[in-house]
């Protein structure tokens, strides 16, 4: 299960059409509306602040939110759209879909690198270059992985990690249908996979010769 789902709060809006909708705009609020899950839709007002913040952040149409209303019983949500303005590119209007448990979603998910002292490429000096800090999964909304557990034993300089060696929590899968690159273990200059001393003896005895 994932860690924890950041809180979203919104209030419901009272009145529908432009007129309400600009009177929220005045209050600082953004008008928007959660639908789906077999349930009506209802219409919102977000915290202009709140969801700056948010936005600003990154990530926004890929993020799950645990929506608070006041007087209703919390949801999962993730956004579907941002409507923004054309001449200030200010958030207008946000729509929101509710997500079932066994609902499908794409998040990005963080990787987390273990076993860094089983890894011989590290022990010689070797640096892990990150691809990919996070990976982009389809997941159940009811059942989110908090990260990917990704162990580095065994590898050593030059080595690399791709998607299609990594055991992914289950009911997961990568969005990209393609085998791509997570991490690499990189010689740090001075030091080759072979061992650097020895090229470098090679080299010596060339140019004597």
């Amino acid at each position: 299960m994932a860690g924890e789902i950041p809180d979203l709060h919104a209030e419901v809006r009272t009145g529908t059409g432009k007129g309400a909708a600009r009177q929220a705009r005045r209050e600082g609020l953004v008008p928007g509306i959660i639908y789906g899950g077999g349930e009506e839709p209802v219409a919102i007002n977000i915290p202009f602040n709140k969801l700056m913040q948010y936005l600003k952040a990154g990530r926004f149409l890929s993020t799950l939110f645990n929506m608070k209303v006041e007087g209703q019983e919390d949801v999962r949500v993730i956004c579907r759209g941002v409507q923004r303005d054309v001449v200030k590119d200010l958030p207008t209007h946000v729509d929101f879909m509710r997500l079932r448990r066994t609902s499908k979603v794409n998040l990005f998910i963080p990787v987390e690198f273990t076993d860094e002292a089983k890894s011989p490429g590290l022990k010689r000096g070797g640096v892990l270059t990150v691809v990919r800090p996070e990976i982009e999964l389809v997941v159940t909304a009811g059942d989110i992985p908090e990260k990917v557990e990704i162990s580095l034993e065994g590898l050593d300089i030059n080595d690399h990690v791709s998607i299609s060696m990594v055991k992914l929590p289950e009911g997961a899968k990568p969005t990209i249908d393609r085998d791509f690159n997570i991490a690499s273990i990189s010689a740090p200059s001075g030091l080759s996979a072979s061992g650097g001393d020895e090229e470098t003896e090679e080299a010596e005895e060339d140019a004597e010769a």
